[in-house]
């Protein structure tokens, strides 16, 4: 587990695991309408406890093969919310695809931010990644200053990049190259 040593035990990650497909499916439920603006069309089952656990089969999968750190976000150890860290590449890349999600009872209160920060730690002095790269609908204001919080940088704009809501939407592209030297050869 991934704690805040300057807000514990306020924000922490921790591996998902299997006993949390019920909170999640309730938390994703009770903030449906809210993603729908953000995230593709999902099914009823996803919003559901045995969706759920299927989801984490899937990233449970991509863990052990290296791929993904799927997280969840806890508060006083409260599931509040998701942070993923995809499409995790060694050489000659090194680097990793982050997305997060904070339930809305829980927002405004730094848990994305410290989720976040937490994340970009263990990508340097555990995966020893060189880059952490994320993507954000240009309306989405509140994902983009957890991110400028946490150090990124906007690399651009991907045009009609994710289909939501039923309309294609334009996302900005975002980097944080890490503190630690390039990737060394050797690794």
């Amino acid at each position: 587990m991934e704690t805040d040593p300057e807000t514990a035990p306020k924000t922490a990650l921790r591996l998902i695991r299997h006993a949390d497909a019920e909170r999640l499916a309730a938390l994703q439920y009770a903030d449906r309408e809210i993603l729908d603006r953000w995230e593709p069309a999902r099914q009823r089952e996803y919003y559901t406890t045995a969706g759920q656990r299927q989801l984490i089969d899937r990233l449970l999968a991509q863990y052990a093969a290296g791929s993904c750190r799927p997280w969840v976000i806890e508060s006083g150890g409260e599931l509040v919310g998701r942070l993923t860290l995809r499409e995790i590449t060694g050489r000659p890349f090194y680097k990793g695809t982050v997305g997060y999600w904070v339930a809305a009872a829980y927002t405004g209160r730094g848990h994305a931010t410290r989720a976040l920060r937490l994340c970009l730690r263990a990508a340097a002095h555990e995966l020893r990644l060189h880059r952490i790269e994320a993507s954000t609908q240009v309306a989405n204001v509140a994902s983009q200053r957890v991110l400028r919080a946490c150090g990124f940088t906007l690399m651009g704009v991907a045009h009609e990049h994710i289909h939501t809501a039923g309309a294609w939407h334009d996302e900005l592209l975002w980097e944080r190259l890490l503190d630690l030297p390039a990737a060394q050869e050797g690794r």
